[in-house]
């Protein structure tokens, strides 16, 4: 019977159905918890943690991780220890606490080197930057993401290369750092397009936005938004009303 709540979970997760799935999920767990085995417990808990996760139950989310970590740590499966590590550090980060988020990834990071896992390594690294920039540290947080940005290129992982400019991006807008920034973000933006991740490119656009809205570069700011707004019909964003007020103010000064 697990199996099929699983299968029925996967179902659901890929209909975007969350709460059917995270149903199924705990029915899985409970089918694990007295006839399955270990491995298959621990699977159950990660995808119902991931739900939870999903839903923004963190606590919840929390426990299932903790529960999974006890079972790979007495299995010695150091891959699985490495993500369900990372996975503690994303509640964390996801609660706004920087600190705690990074002694997990730092604890991920030991393991996932010495397994040379460099796709792994290039998240984590994007993760470590992010959270020093959060801790108010923004060299730190440069110096990793551009080692994620290499690990990326390594592996291939265009949408790490994407989500990482965007994030570098990010950081040297917030440091002033304009020419850097719009680099990266059009960089993120280019690599957002090849995926075909719309919703990506008009994260990056908007900042993009108002980089040339600070330099008065009105004509520029206003192609970006325009495709911005674009992006928020299409996809019913919740950024649509202020987008599309940036984007009237803008078309009244050109």
């Amino acid at each position: 019977m697990s199996d099929a709540h699983k299968h029925k979970g996967r179902i659901y997760m890929h209909r975007g159905d969350l709460p059917n799935a995270r149903s199924c999920y705990e029915q899985a767990v409970a089918d694990d918890r007295e006839h399955g085995t270990p491995q298959a417990l621990s699977d159950a808990l990660g995808n119902l943690g991931n739900v939870c996760a999903m839903q923004g139950d963190y606590a919840t989310a929390e426990d299932c991780y903790r529960e999974v970590l006890d079972i790979q740590r007495g299995q010695r499966d150091h891959q699985a220890i490495g993500q369900t590590l990372v996975n503690l550090g994303n509640l964390q980060a996801e609660l706004e606490h920087p600190a705690q988020a990074r002694a997990y990834y730092l604890e991920a990071l030991d393991i996932l080197e010495r397994l040379h896992d460099h796709r792994a390594l290039g998240i984590l690294y994007a993760n470590l930057g992010v959270q020093a920039a959060a801790m108010d540290r923004p060299e730190e947080g440069v110096s990793f993401l551009k080692k994620a940005l290499d690990l990326h290129r390594r592996v291939g992982n265009e949408e790490g290369l994407a989500v990482t400019y965007s994030q570098l991006g990010t950081i040297f807008l917030k440091t002033g750092k304009e020419r850097q920034a719009e680099r990266c973000l059009n960089n993120a933006s280019e690599h957002f397009v090849k995926l075909g991740n719309e919703i990506g490119e008009a994260s990056a656009l908007r900042l993009l936005a108002d980089l040339y809205a600070e330099r008065h570069d009105h004509q520029s700011s206003l192609r970006c938004l325009e495709r911005v707004v674009s992006v928020d019909l299409r996809y019913r964003l919740p950024q649509l009303q202020h987008d599309s007020e940036r984007l009237g103010q803008l078309r009244r000064l050109t």
